[in-house]
């Protein structure tokens, strides 16, 4: 079982967290790969529209008679066959979301902390307790925590408003809580720091998932 050191705000070691291999052992690159996938495209706005025969503009009358004009027929000057006639089959606003199993967000929810763990680029802190909203004061502590480019705070489900208030002017720093984090969050952000409450909790819920899904194999 591997274990990675918990350091304070200051970046020295106050103790060490025993990580399970059921969730930081292996990377799964093709389940990331879905997982990324899925997210963005439920995010696409889907907002993309194209005016049809009904919708744009021009009169509906009939230009000329049916027959005896030996010009070809036509019904309504707002033909998609006309310049500035409406569009057939254009795109309309829909979602592109699609269902993806729990199962496989949780697998690349695993790989992609195992992922963070291997290149080095996750921290856990004993925890993100400040005394003051101090902007400044929390950017020195990242530094010193090896923040060099992007990072990711993953603190527990409760209420920090110092900790919201210090980190939101940061460029490139953004703040969520455990239950939130997602395998495209992970992966976006260059560094990934947890609290250890938060690690804790995240980790005994994805070992929960593979205890359950093994006993279900089984049965």
């Amino acid at each position: 079982m591997a274990k990675i050191d918990v350091v304070d705000l200051n970046g020295k070691k106050t103790g060490t967290l025993e990580l399970a291999d059921e969730v930081f052992g292996a990377v799964n690159e093709d389940l990331l790969w879905e997982a990324v996938r899925h997210y963005r495209a439920a995010h696409r706005a889907g907002t993309h529209a194209t005016k049809n025969k009904k919708l744009v503009s021009g009169a509906g009358k009939k230009l000329w008679k049916q027959k005896g004009t030996g010009r070809a027929r036509v019904g309504s000057i707002r033909s998609p066959l006309w310049r500035h006639g409406g569009t057939v089959h254009g795109p309309q606003p829909r979602s592109y979301d699609y269902q993806f199993p729990k199962k496989k967000l949780l697998g690349a929810l695993r790989a992609a902390l195992a992922a963070k763990f291997a290149d080095g680029k996750l921290t856990v802190v004993s925890s993100f307790e400040l005394t003051a909203a101090k902007t400044k004061a929390f950017h020195k502590s990242l530094i010193a925590l090896g923040v060099e480019k992007t990072a990711l705070l993953v603190d527990a489900g409760h209420e920090n408003r110092n900790l919201e208030l210090s980190a939101r002017n940061i460029p490139g720093v953004e703040l969520m809580s455990g239950n939130q984090v997602h395998p495209y969050h992970l992966l976006r952000f260059e560094a990934a720091i947890f609290s250890q409450a938060a690690l804790e909790k995240l980790q005994d819920m994805l070992k929960a998932s593979v205890s359950k899904r093994h006993k279900a194999e089984v049965a």
